[in-house]
């Protein structure tokens, strides 16, 4: 099983590399936005700048696993060679690992550049043990987001994912501070703000690399949130299998 796991794991890391704009994207967006904001405004306060560097960086990692993961779930589901490898005696669980795998490994490049500007151009800091707990915090915090990916990808079209999945994006990413900080939002954005899961993630990343008191609502509800995917993924998967393959 293991050796069929990295075997689709590699097949899917070339495939991603033959086409890599979504990497870049997922890359690109989070550093430019460091270099025109971060940089200028924040860049000159360690504490305010390490708080901007795990917010934009979780910013890039969360575009893989929610929009890349949902959309690409929803292309296999359309091409007959994804339905033919759920017949073999393996099942689906190899590629369905290979691609949770495979996503990790884009999502977690996609911070680079962010880390890259942050050491360069800001007053950033951090302890590489508070370093490395955050890169835990950041897969961890990516769970709940690729479950959604999951579901979106089971129970839509591959045109479809795209656009549920970038509606369910933005608004999460601001409502949850990873555009901007929660205490310059309005007033009814930060009573909602806990309460989604990206605000959750920030919180956990505040406090491993800058050391803040996280909000104990927002990590409750991310707690939820990653329940509430975890049953919808499995609901569309059975959906899924039932429908095609029953």
């Amino acid at each position: 099983m293991s050796s069929l796991v990295v075997a689709h794991t590699r097949y899917l890391l070339l495939e991603q590399l033959r086409v890599p704009i979504s990497l870049l994207a997922g890359a690109f967006f989070p550093a430019v936005a460091m270099v025109a904001f971060v940089v200028p405004f924040a860049g000159s306060d360690p504490r305010a700048a390490t708080m901007a560097t795990g917010s934009l960086a979780f910013f890039g990692a969360m575009s893989g696993a929610l929009i890349g993961l949902s959309i690409t779930v929803a292309q296999d589901r359309e091409l007959p060679w994804n339905p033919y490898l759920r017949t073999l005696p393996a099942g689906p669980a190899p590629r369905f690992a290979a691609r949770i795998l495979a996503t990790l490994a884009v999502t977690v490049t996609s911070m680079v550049p962010v880390l890259l500007v942050a050491g360069l151009f800001t007053e950033a800091t951090t302890t590489p043990p508070r370093l490395l707990l955050g890169l835990g915090a950041v897969v961890a915090g990516l769970v709940p987001f690729m479950l959604l990916g999951l579901f979106i990808g089971l129970v839509t079209t591959s045109k479809a994912a795209i656009a549920v999945s970038q509606v369910l994006f933005f608004p999460m990413a601001v409502l949850g501070g990873l555009v901007m900080p929660p205490q310059i939002l309005p007033g009814f954005v930060q009573a909602i703000s806990p309460y989604v899961p990206t605000r959750g993630v920030a919180e956990l990343l505040w406090a491993i690399t800058a050391g803040s008191t996280p909000d104990a609502v927002a990590l409750v509800m991310l707690g939820v949130w990653t329940v509430v995917a975890a049953a919808a993924a499995a609901w569309a998967y059975r959906r899924d299998e039932g429908r095609r393959f029953s």
